[in-house]
């Protein structure tokens, strides 16, 4: 029975997976970093070996063929060092780039492109010989061993036919120049790397695909761990009680607040109140800026009071609009028409009042 509860069956929670990540413990395969080094190196080689060996032949030239007239000296000797690293530089530099680009390319896309600040962190265990010892005699290490020579298989034999092609060639057996052997080196060595890569392709994605197995295995979930995150991650219930108090308690005053902008009150008549604003300039509906009931209710009409707006009573409307409108939100349209008689007797009281007031005056 424990075994069956501490068994790992629950899908990772999103909590889960984003600790993760910033651990870095994420799916990766170091065949693809192979794959993509290879093939980033063989490009370089494609698009600038032809630069690359001019200039090394010509050097060579330019060296071989002074030799009689070459000053020995330190000063001399300092400037041959610096051409000569020069040269190598601008012979190796691309296929160096193109590797390292190739290398934190094959990471990001493995990795989504996201830093784990956490992976990047020292860990002093590392250091432990014997966790070390722990590590390289493990069931694991031997598991990854003999992978790597099955994999080392598979890529020599998928690669014999060509090696087979390439020692059939009658350069073999014929006397040739230096620059024919060159070429052909040049040529076989490129055949070769691209049928290793064409092999390490199909081991990285073989590769790829079980270590994403393996990680989506790992980050499974107990049932038990499951319910322990979500009680952490919702909190304490008398905390979030308090949180949502305030929350309404600050919606509350901000809707009171707006009842003295309103242009009537529709009551239930003392259950229910709503509040309704039309500013035909900036409106295309009149909008609800506050209801409540029973409490909240008397204590709107008591604003609506103070501030001479309006009070209909009107049970029906009052209802249904605290049923279906939102404070904030225009009223529904199946209302339109009994509202807008509601406000046009409301413009009436008002201009009739309005009217006396300046009659007395």
């Amino acid at each position: 029975m424990s075994e069956q509860v501490g068994e790992k069956t629950e899908q990772p929670t999103a909590k889960h997976l984003e600790e993760a990540l910033n651990k870095g413990q994420i799916a990766r395969s170091p065949e693809v970093q192979t794959v993509f080094v290879l093939m980033g190196g063989l490009m370089a080689l494609k698009f600038t070996g032809g630069e690359t060996w001019r200039l090394v032949s010509h050097a060579f030239v330019d060296t071989l063929s002074h030799l009689h007239d070459t000053p020995l000296s330190l000063n001399a000797m300092q400037g041959y060092s610096i051409n000569g690293a020069l040269l190598l530089g601008r012979c190796v530099c691309p296929v160096l780039a193109a590797t390292g680009v190739a290398g934190l390319l094959a990471g990001g896309i493995q990795t989504r492109f996201r830093t784990t600040p956490e992976a990047l962190g020292f860990n002093w265990t590392k250091l432990n010989p014997l966790e070390g010892f722990k590590r390289v005699f493990s069931r694991g290490a031997a598991v990854s061993t003999g992978l790597g020579i099955a994999k080392l298989c598979v890529v020599i034999s998928l690669s014999y036919g060509c090696i087979k092609q390439i020692m059939a060639d009658p350069i073999f057996h014929s006397s040739v120049d230096l620059a024919r052997i060159a070429g052909f080196m040049a040529d076989s060595a490129f055949k070769i790397v691209t049928q290793v890569c064409m092999a390490l392709i199909v081991v990285a994605g073989l590769d790829y695909a079980y270590k994403f197995w393996q990680n989506s295995e790992d980050l499974k979930m107990t049932k038990q761990e499951v319910k322990d995150e979500s009680k952490s991650t919702e909190g304490n219930p008398l905390v979030k009680n308090q949180q949502r108090r305030r929350r309404q308690a600050v919606s509350k005053r901000k809707m009171l607040a707006q009842v003295p902008k309103a242009d009537v009150i529709v009551t239930n008549p003392t259950h229910i109140a709503v509040a309704l604003r039309y500013d035909k300039k900036t409106m295309k509906a009149p909008m609800i800026v506050a209801k409540g009931t029973r409490l909240n209710a008397l204590r709107i009409r008591e604003i609506a009071q103070q501030h001479q707006v309006p009070i209909i009573e009107n049970k029906p409307l009052a209802r249904l609009m605290f049923k279906y409108g939102r404070v904030g939100g225009e009223i529904p349209a199946q209302f339109y028409a009994v509202v807008a008689e509601v406000l046009a007797w409301v413009y009436r009281v008002n201009a009739y009042r309005y009217y006396r007031e300046q009659s007395q005056n």
